[in-house]
């Protein structure tokens, strides 16, 4: 996994793209419902390379649970690597599957 950028406050974003096996394995609904259980928002969406995209924002300790949680994704998935930027948040209010 590899990071950068800056934390921003008591609300932090980050913006994270999974690589491997995350297409077709029921990723981003999982990520969704992690989301709501751990209070970020944000959104989800597939990548027409293969990849997952993903912003999270929301209390830093949450965001970076879900960023871990992206390290693994569901059960069916089969993560090969990470990529994490830190932006400035934007209160997004919801989380969304794109």
């Amino acid at each position: 996994m590899s990071e950068t950028g800056s934390n921003n406050g008591g609300t932090e974003r980050a913006h994270v793209s999974v690589s491997g096996r995350v297409q077709g394995v029921a990723f981003r609904d999982a990520a969704s419902r992690k989301a709501d259980q751990v209070g970020v928002s944000g959104w989800v969406r597939n990548l027409p390379d293969g990849r997952v995209e993903a912003v999270f924002e929301g209390d830093p300790e949450a965001v970076r649970e879900m960023i871990a949680w992206c390290e693994s994704g569901p059960s069916s998935a089969d993560v090969d690597d990470v990529s994490v930027e830190r932006e400035s948040p934007e209160g997004l209010s919801d989380f969304e599957v794109r």
